[in-house]
């Protein structure tokens, strides 16, 4: 296990142990040790002789502590910046043991103890130093949580994708990668991929729209990454699923650095499966996630040292990564074939300053740029061939849906740590981040190119002409978003006790939204006997009598229409918490832990529309060991967790959206982008009229959720156990049982409120609340709520509905883990890992997300909208891997040669068939069509339909690291997927259209496993 978990034994370990304990540092993962603790450092603790004085120094750093150990022998040295460091014992002045080697962990403890320090203080020659490697990772027996540490060495030797810390993370028990639609991002422990928390540095780097993914940095900018998978402390929260925590390298008293390159040729790569339905007929080359031809070539660099030898020192880090790749719409008759020029920047640059050895100051620096130029032209699929150019499309940091798993922008963090006394440690950030998100279309004559609909009779044979491609729609200008905030934390050591507390004020801003390309969609249509235009003139309140034939000489007018969505919004983020770690006795560690969890979520105009204050997390947790000498192990913890609305809510729910449309007459149509010209500006009839009333007044705050909005929390129990074997092998197991207690999402029935309105006889009122709201409310699913509406501006009227007048099921999720694992130190030229998982995600709702359908609206998904989409819908749920197995291993034949091999092999995910709800059944209320999980008019439950296929991921890696070279230069070859088994791992379950008629794409393939390739690489590292 990558943590130094000293072993409390006596006696030192021989050259040959010491030397594999050396380099199973770089080599092994590992749970977690001792004592919750800040999110960007470690602690190093253990016991000796009463009274006797325990110096830490670090040798790349000179950073130096000198703790007494207390009446029972104990020290604890909280907060050190990750690195190596030497701990030795002072009596009378002279050093008496010591330990060298010792690394830090993040947000972890490593336990450094010295049984025999009385003895060799009583010794005849006390000028005789003992001086040791820590010893072999032994078990940690005061560790609750369930955690998995990556450490740089890891990561530069195993075989993983550097796209994203979340591929790392993917490495951990309980992880699995959610629907690509997505992007890179993870379910963890059964939860949606919108639940987990990202720091980077102690600064939350989640991203502040949708929760989706992170803000990313220089993937050899890493020092060690944090997964923690559940039973986490009170200092974590705002996360369901995980908690992923980065700490970066840093600079110390060398001057070292590397350059490196790495190219995946397309030569060397298997080319992206074709998409093709059940029938057999195509239905796309290649696929949506996985381009054709594609060619990567990376640069990275980086260097780190002394500004001032023991006081201040800088490091920075740098990606360049540039690809190209050929992705091709479906087949129709409107198909295209895109060039993607892919280019990512990443760099990070870090000062840290020591004070003094009690006042440490560091300062980050990040920056993150994905950009995408594409060229797009016309294909036909019967020839083969590309018919002529369309436009270009240009994206940055966004990633084509509103779940933006792409946040990218720059970060910049400030953090500092006081060591007042031995017993006496604060820690104080502070970080902001801001990125900002495009999207461009713009046709071959370099205008944009709106949507042109043709409805008149003359289309049939002579159409308006268009040069339109791709989406009608387009993210927003201006698009953006920034997190600000900060954190403060104390610790104490009170005797036999360990005393945290601390609070952090985060504030998440976003601007989003999407816009018709071009500023307007255009439709035309026949004139007929006028009643169109008599019913507009009727709309802008004028009269109808104004209508003229004459005015429509060509018998055509043209509607500009475009529904354009979005705001700039805030979440409003605060924590409280308190922790003890209780040392009860030499074999019983507790935790106790209570975490005061506040959101509030305003709309653009600053107006609260969802606030939920005091939501007590409480966290317990137990650590007993068993025999006293950390051989065995059993632990167990129980705690609640909290998860606030997205930003993003207020985008879809909460925001002003924009629907004009505005009649013309026209004299003619322009030939290359079909938009009429000639128009009759300043008619009677070409007034502006907003559908819907859809006039960009954001909906009045008070109506869009209920009152005492409850927060999404679920509750979480862990079991577990570790058992040393041997020197070298080490097994363990855990189950973990998660339960959603409440939800938060939005429905759109109006029909109990206008039935509560009956009842009471407040008919005409309820009825223009309704008619004045969003047709949609946050609420609490399965619960009793009561609803605000507004029937005229500033009056208010309230609609109490308990649960059974709502008619909607409690929301249900629940996830069983069983985990077993048996480990292998680095010894005998290798090592190890060896890992199987079965689980289970089952219930009727994913929770924030439903992958069903891969839809991006984060908490306003269409699961709750009414009742009767609820029917049938318990079971396993799309994230839902039930067996995965993980091995990780290294071996190293000679001191040139090393291989190495991540290979992960897991079941599939549940197949669900979505269909039209029969006439028998009651219809479908609500026109949402084939939305409900009914088929062949007949109840289909969640994941009935069976299971897609295993998927067997096996990643390998050789390395050559020349002698005569110093072991300085690396060339390096990377196989991903090297069985190049591109199974499917999501299908298409919209099976049937709104008469119940089975469509031809039912259960085609969404989604496959990336294709085999190869990445070449090269690297050197100097010292200068």
């Amino acid at each position: 296990m990558i943590s130094s978990h000293a072993k409390r034994r006596e006696g030192f370990l021989p050259a040959r142990r010491q030397i594999a304990f050396a380099v199973s540092l770089g080599l092994s993962l590992a749970a977690g040790v001792l004592h919750a603790q800040s999110n960007s450092t470690g602690v190093i603790f253990g016991q000796a002789e009463a009274g006797a004085t325990i110096h830490i120094e670090s040798a790349q750093t000179g950073l130096r502590r000198d703790l007494t150990t207390d009446s029972q022998g104990r020290y604890r040295a909280a907060s050190l910046p990750i690195g190596s460091y030497s701990v030795s014992v002072i009596r009378d002045g002279k050093v008496i043991d010591s330990r060298n080697n010792v690394q830090t962990t993040i947000s972890s403890g490593t336990e450094v103890s010295f049984a025999n320090a009385a003895s060799a203080a009583n010794a005849k020659n006390l000028g005789t130093v003992s001086v040791t490697a820590n010893s072999m990772p032994a078990i940690d027996v005061s560790s609750v949580d369930s955690r998995t540490v990556l450490n740089a060495t890891q990561l530069s030797e195993l075989p993983i994708a550097r796209t994203s810390i979340s591929s790392i993370a993917l490495l951990a028990p309980g992880t699995v990668p959610a629907a690509r639609g997505y992007g890179n991002a993870l379910s963890f422990g059964g939860s949606s991929a919108s639940e987990n928390s990202f720091y980077i540095n102690g600064f939350s780097v989640t991203n502040p729209l949708t929760g989706v993914s992170s803000r990313q940095l220089p993937y050899d900018a890493i020092d060690q990454e944090q997964v923690l998978i559940g039973g986490y402390g009170a200092e974590y929260g705002r996360s369901t699923g995980g908690v992923i925590n980065v700490v970066s390298k840093r600079g110390t008293n060398d001057w070292k650095g590397d350059v490196q390159m790495f190219w995946s040729p397309s030569a060397l790569a298997q080319e992206p499966r074709n998409v093709h339905r059940r029938d057999g007929s195509l239905y796309q080359i290649g696929n949506n996630y996985a381009g054709r031809d594609r060619d990567e070539l990376q640069y990275s660099g980086s260097i780190g040292g002394p500004l001032i030898k023991d006081k201040l020192f800088f490091f920075g880090a740098a990606d360049a990564i540039h690809s190209n790749d050929q992705l091709y719409t479906p087949q129709t008759a409107g198909s295209t074939a895109q060039n993607d020029n892919n280019r990512i920047t990443r760099w990070l640059a870090k000062v840290d300053w020591n004070i003094t050895d009690s006042n440490i100051v560091e300062f980050t620096a990040i920056g993150d740029d994905e950009q995408t130029d594409s060229q797009i032209y016309g294909y036909n699929y019967l020839s083969g061939q590309n018919t002529g150019y369309l436009g270009h499309q240009y994206t940055k940091n966004y990633n084509g849906t509103q779940t933006n798993g792409t946040p990218g922008g720059n970060v910049y963090i400030a953090h500092y740590t006081g060591y007042i006394t031995d017993d006496l440690t604060i820690n104080a950030m502070y970080g902001k981040s801001n990125s900002d998100h495009m999207q461009t279309l713009t046709g071959q004559g370099g205008s944009a190119c709106p949507s042109i609909q043709d409805n008149r009779a003359i289309a049939a044979t002579n159409p308006a002409p268009s040069c339109q491609f791709g989406n009608s729609t387009v993210l927003r200008p201006g698009s953006k978003d920034s997190t600000a905030g900060w954190s403060l934390n104390v610790e104490y050591r009170l005797g036999d006790h360990d005393l945290r507390a601390g609070m952090d004020n985060y504030n998440l801003r976003a601007t989003w939204g999407s816009a018709p390309v071009g500023g307007t969609q255009w439709r035309y249509y026949d004139v007929g006997n006028g009643q169109a235009i008599q019913q507009r003139l009727t709309n802008l309140g004028l009269s109808p009598t104004l209508y003229n034939p004459a005015n429509f000489a060509n018998g055509w007018y043209a509607e500009s229409t475009g529904l354009s969505t979005g705001t700039s919004a805030r979440t409003a983020q605060r924590s409280e918490f308190v922790e003890d770690n209780w040392q009860v006795t030499d074999r019983w560690h507790a935790y106790i832990g209570l975490r005061n969890e506040q959101f509030t979520n305003y709309n653009g105009i600053g107006q609260a529309y969802a606030r939920e204050r005091h939501q007590l997390d409480p966290r317990l947790g137990v650590s007993w060991d068993v025999y006293g000498d950390s051989t065995l192990k059993v632990y167990a913890n129980a705690g609640r967790y909290h998860l606030g609305l997205p930003t993003s809510v207020a985008v879809r729910g909460a925001g002003p959206s924009t629907f004009p449309s505005t009649y013309y007459s026209f004299t003619g149509i322009d030939p290359l982008t079909g938009v009429p010209t000639g128009i009759s500006t300043g008619a009677a009839y070409s007034g502006t009229y907003y559908n819907n009333g859809a006039n960009g007044v954001p909906p009045d705050a008070k109506t869009v959720s209920i009152k005492n909005l409850k927060t999404y929390y679920q509750d979480e129990f862990i079991l577990g156990f570790d058992k040393q074997l041997s020197e070298t092998w080490t097994v363990g197991a855990k189950a973990m049982f998660r339960v959603l207690r409440n939800l938060i999402d939005d429905t759109c029935d109006a029909r109990p409120l206008q039935a509560w309105g009956d009842a009471h006889g407040l008919s005409d009122q309820v009825a223009a609340g309704l008619a004045r709201s969003t047709g949609c409310w946050l609420f609490n699913p399965g619960n009793h709520g009561t609803f605000v509406l507004s029937p005229a501006p500033g009056q208010y009227l309230d609609v109490p509905l308990t649960a059974a007048e709502i008619g909607e099921p409690k929301a249900k999720r629940r996830y069983y883990m069983l985990d077993m694992y048996a480990e292998h130190q680095f010894s005998d030229k290798w090592y190890g890992r060896f890992e199987y998982t079965f689980s289970r995600s089952y219930g009727n709702s994913e929770g924030q997300m439903n992958s069903d359908i891969v839809q991006a609206d984060v908490s306003t998904t269409e699961s709750w909208d009414f009742p009767e989409i609820m029917e049938n819908t318990n079971g396993p749920l799309a994230n839902d891997q039930t067996h995965q197995i993980r091995i990780l291993g290294t071996y190293q034949p000679t001191p040139e040669w090393r291989l190495s091999t991540v290979t992960r092999i897991a079941s599939g995910t549940p197949i669900s068939c979505i269909g039209a709800r029969p006439e028998s059944a009651g219809g479908d209320p609500m026109n949402y069509q084939a939305a409900y999980f009914w088929c062949n008019g007949q109840p289909s439950a969640r994941g009935s339909k069976g299971r897609t296929p295993w998927t067997y991921g096996l990643d390998f890696s050789a390395a050559w690291q020349p002698a005569f070279l110093d072991h300085r230069f690396t060339l390096s070859a990377d196989i991903f997927n090297l069985l190049g088994k591109q199974r499917v791992t999501q299908l298409y379950e919209s099976c049937e259209n709104a008469s119940g008629a089975t469509v031809i794409d039912c259960f085609r393939p969404r989604s496959f496993q990336d294709p085999r390739y190869v990445r070449l690489g090269a690297r050197y590292d100097f010292t200068l």
